[in-house]
C-alpha cells in the first residue's frame, strides 16, 4: 500500500554500536557501551510505533541488527548531515509526506507520534536536547528540499535558521523524554528510566 501524503516515516542514523560513545568510557567498557547503545536504539525504534523506520549506517553490526528487526537499511554517506538528507530522500521517494530524524541515544523516548502531526505542512518541528543545544529529534515535510541539516554543537539554533531560510515555519517542542540524549558520563547520572526496557537499561548502567 502506498503511504498517504500526510503519513510519516522515521529515520535513525547510527554510526555504530561497537565503537560508539567513546566519551562514556569513564563509566562503561566497550562491551557495555555497545549493549547500551543497542538498547537505546531499540527504544527509539519502539517509540516509532506503527511508523516505518529506516536506519542509516555502514556498520555491519548495526545493519545486521536493523535487518533482523525488519527495518529498512540505508547506506551512510559519511556524516550525520548527509545521513539525515539520505533519510529524507528515502522517505520522499517512498511517498511519505513527513520524515522524523531521531537520534538513537534516547533512553526515555516513549513515542514519536506527536512530532508527526503536521504531515506535509511546511513546518519544521525541532526537539532541543536537555542542554538546549543539540537536536535529537527533527521533523520536517519531505518536500523541504531546500532545508539544510546542520548537526553538531549548536545545531538547534542552526536548524531554526535553516528552516527560515528555506521558507518554512519553525516550531519548538520541548519534551523531557525526546530531548534527553546520552553523550557524556554525566548524562547517565540519575537517569530515570521508562517502563519499556527499564530492567535491561538499569542493569547496563549498574543502577
Amino acid at each position: 500500500m502506498t503511504p498517504g501524503p500526510t503519513a510519516a516515516a522515521v529515520v535513525i542514523p547510527i554510526r555504530g554500536f561497537e565503537a560508539g560513545k567513546s566519551r562514556l568510557g569513564a563509566r562503561l567498557d566497550a562491551a557495555r557501551r555497545a549493549e547500551l547503545l543497542r538498547a537505546m536504539a531499540e527504544n527509539v525504534v519502539a517509540a516509532a510505533g506503527a511508523m516505518p523506520v529506516a536506519v542509516v549506517s555502514n556498520a555491519r553490526e548495526v545493519r545486521g541488527w536493523a535487518a533482523a528487526l525488519g527495518l529498512t537499511v540505508l547506506d551512510d554517506p559519511g556524516t550525520l548531515d548527509l545521513a539525515a538528507a539520505a533519510g529524507l530522500g528515502w522517505a520522499a521517494a517512498s511517498g511519505f509526506g513527513r520524515v522524523i530524524v531521531a537520534h538513537a541515544d534516547l533512553p526515555l523516548a516513549t513515542t514519536l507520534t506527536p512530532v508527526a502531526a503536521d504531515g506535509r505542512l511546511p513546518v519544521v518541528t525541532a526537539v532541543p536536547c536537555h542542554r538546549d543545544d543539540g537536536t535529537p529529534v527533527l521533523s520536517l515535510p519531505t518536500s523541504a528540499t531546500g532545508f539544510v541539516f546542520a548537526y553538531g554543537p549548536g545545531s538547534f539554533r542552526r536548524h531554526a535558521a535553516s528552516a527560515r531560510a528555506a521558507g518554512l515555519a519553525f516550531r519548538v517542542r520541548r519534551d523531557d523524554q525526546l530531548g534527553r540524549d546520552v553523550d557524556a558520563p554525566e548524562d547517565l547520572v540519575g537517569l530515570p528510566l521508562p517502563l519499556r526496557g527499564a530492567d535491561r537499561l538499569r542493569t547496563l548502567l549498574g543502577a
